[in-house]
């Protein structure tokens, strides 16, 4: 999680639900009878090693090369059977399960990003491993953020930002450095202590204690920075120029791509299953070892060349260093659960983007496409898609909270 605009995970999960929901449905539809009737597919493997075109078509007996000649040869000289129908492969069918890419090259040793496969998805009953416990972990804990810290009558987001803005003196500019200092203790503070953490109160547990403040602080954090972007002394504001538009929102959309590498396993985030430092050797991983940092460092650009004011750009200094922060963090945290198996992967990876893959410390397969062709990254990008077109509604939520104030107290007072 960071500070930078949260994708819902419900959102995200719902995308991914819908892509592979209808890739089953076409998976399902019945062939042609003039398919059936030929029983050809096609096939791009090397079957016959006489062929040279490399397309064959397979059938239940044999593969043999198509040849148009072999086709006239009939016992109507006049009426030749008509040729086979491709059946093509759904193109959905790969975010329905993980393409592997050729990792001949690769050292092993770490784990395969983004690898999905519907097959071994289950609903199952609450309590288990399934989505139906995902879901009902993931209505929980938002439930209980809104409960307990949104809604003003229940909630104590309004009363922390009064103290803040109380301590501040009104001033917006120390209210944002407030939160970038406050957020990138707790945050980073929890994931360091999550070693000790595990052994006292278990892995899951764990999970919910670092998660709930995380998501209350970037909820104010956000809704904080929408409502006074424009505060401070103003330097430009080209947000309305129909190009700069567009640049901007191409780069938070690829931003995205990188911000988000915990959505490779969903029920983790809700801590269904147990959650694991993970080592990834492939996806995004081979571009830049922390990707989370150049989708924050991407993202704060993007806004930062759309709207220039002194308010904007500390907000964005702070959000980026908290993540230029987390490169070292998160270093020290795969050393301390890997070892020599991290070492290994960092040899081969770099921070910057590209860098590794320039020295020739990194080499991409020549099938790279498919770690990218997988349905974690599909459903970020429907999901960036839906949170753009989200932002109307994400400033009038920020301008009800401003226009609201303090509600004092909360369910327990």
């Amino acid at each position: 999680m960071s500070a930078a605009p949260l994708l819902s995970w419900m959102q995200l999960l719902l995308c991914l639900l819908l892509v592979v929901a209808t890739s089953q449905a076409f998976q399902r539809l019945p062939h042609s009878p003039a398919t059936a009737r030929h029983h050809y597919r096609y096939s791009y493997a090397y079957a016959n090693p006489r062929c040279h075109t490399g397309v064959t078509f397979t059938t239940s007996a044999c593969t043999r090369t198509f040849n148009p000649r072999l086709f006239m040869s009939s016992n109507s000289p006049t009426e030749p059977p008509s040729p086979p129908e491709f059946n093509f492969p759904n193109p959905l069918s790969v975010l329905a399960k993980s393409p592997p890419s050729d990792r001949s090259a690769d050292l092993m040793v770490g784990e395969d990003a983004a690898v999905f496969d519907w097959d071994n998805e289950k609903m199952e009953g609450l309590g288990e491993r399934g989505w139906a416990s995902f879901f009902a972990a993931v209505g929980a804990i938002l439930t209980a953020v809104a409960v307990l810290w949104v809604y003003p009558p229940t909630g104590y987001a309004d009363d922390f930002q009064a103290a803040l803005e109380a301590a501040a003196g009104g001033n917006s500019h120390l209210v944002t450095l407030f939160y970038g200092i406050i957020f990138p203790i707790v945050h980073s503070g929890l994931a360091s202590l999550r070693p000790f953490g595990e052994q006292v109160i278990g892995a899951r547990a764990w999970r919910v204690v670092f998660a709930f403040p995380s998501l209350c602080l970037s909820y104010s954090w956000i809704t904080y920075f929408i409502a006074h972007v424009h505060d401070g002394y103003q330097f430009y504001d080209i947000s309305g120029i129909p190009w700069v538009h567009a640049s901007a929102w191409i780069i938070n959309f690829v931003s995205f791509l990188f911000l988000y590498p915990s959505v490779f396993n969903l029920k983790e985030v809700a801590a269904v299953e147990k959650p694991a430092v993970h080592l990834w050797e492939t996806g995004v991983i081979r571009i830049t070892r922390h990707p989370q940092f150049v989708g924050q460092a991407m993202w704060s650009l993007a806004h930062l060349a759309m709207v220039g004011t002194t308010f904007s750009l500390l907000t964005q200094a702070l959000l980026v260093g908290h993540h230029a922060f987390a490169c070292w963090n998160g270093d020290r945290r795969l050393l301390a659960e890997h070892g020599e198996n991290f070492l290994k992967i960092k040899e081969r990876t770099s921070i910057v983007p590209f860098q590794a893959i320039v020295e020739g410390r990194q080499k991409l397969p020549p099938d790279y496409y498919k770690e990218l062709l997988r349905a974690p990254y599909a459903a970020i990008a429907v999901g960036s898609i839906g949170a753009y077109l989200a932002h109307p509604y994400m400033q009038a939520g920020a301008a009800l909270v401003k226009n609201t104030g303090l509600v004092e107290g909360g369910i327990f007072n």
